[in-house]
């Protein structure tokens, strides 16, 4: 998962100009976009990508369909918030991911926390982001999107024994069959092989 501030591995899988009102300091491009995102968001596992919005609103051919149409005043919860940040990050859109999350009522969910840091880091800024995923888990200490993702900071920062005492650490949580092991140990799995071959 790559927002799956692991690379949100948290996740893998705009913005056009519709309406500048929603949320003010946002951008159009930003509220277009997650408008129909937010709108069709859903609750999610602790260790899953959020809900896909069944319409595409940042294609062209979908602006003028009811779901990609924000509503003036409209406000949304912290839920639907970290989901369209969540898509948004995965489209590879970190600063409208980070306006928008600037937006959530609570900055203390551990969600929050851990899909900035996500953003964070991808805009290179991996210093920055190791204390919102280590408040995240002082919050939730079984959080383990935000394990995953800490995981690889520490490999962006070349600290292999660090990530995999965040490995460690999601095994003892979820075991090895949930993704967040999965990503994380492939992320070190390609990390190690990187390393053999300099």
């Amino acid at each position: 998962m790559k927002f799956g501030i692991m690379t949100l591995d948290i996740m893998s899988p705009g913005v056009n100009e519709m309406n500048r009102t929603m949320f003010g300091v946002l951008g159009r491009g930003v509220l277009a976009c997650c408008a129909g995102l937010l709108i069709a968001s859903a609750a999610y596992a602790a260790d899953d990508a959020p809900a896909k919005p069944k319409i595409d609103c940042t294609k062209p051919a979908n602006k003028n369909k009811p779901a990609c149409k924000p509503q003036h005043g409209a406000v949304f919860s912290d839920d639907e918030i970290v989901n369209a940040a969540y898509w948004l990050a995965r489209d590879g859109k970190y600063q409208d991911a980070l306006g928008l999350l600037a937006r959530a009522q609570n900055h203390e969910d551990p969600r929050v926390l851990t899909a900035t840091g996500f953003a964070t880091r991808k805009l290179g800024d991996v210093d920055a982001a190791l204390p919102l995923y280590a408040r995240a888990l002082e919050i939730k200490p079984d959080y383990v999107q935000a394990r995953e993702y800490l995981g690889e900071a520490f490999l962006t920062k070349g600290d292999l024994v660090r990530a995999s005492e965040q490995l460690q650490e999601i095994e003892k949580r979820c075991g090895t069959a949930c993704v967040a092991y999965s990503e994380l140990k492939g992320h070190i799995a390609d990390y190690t092989t990187s390393q053999a071959r300099s």
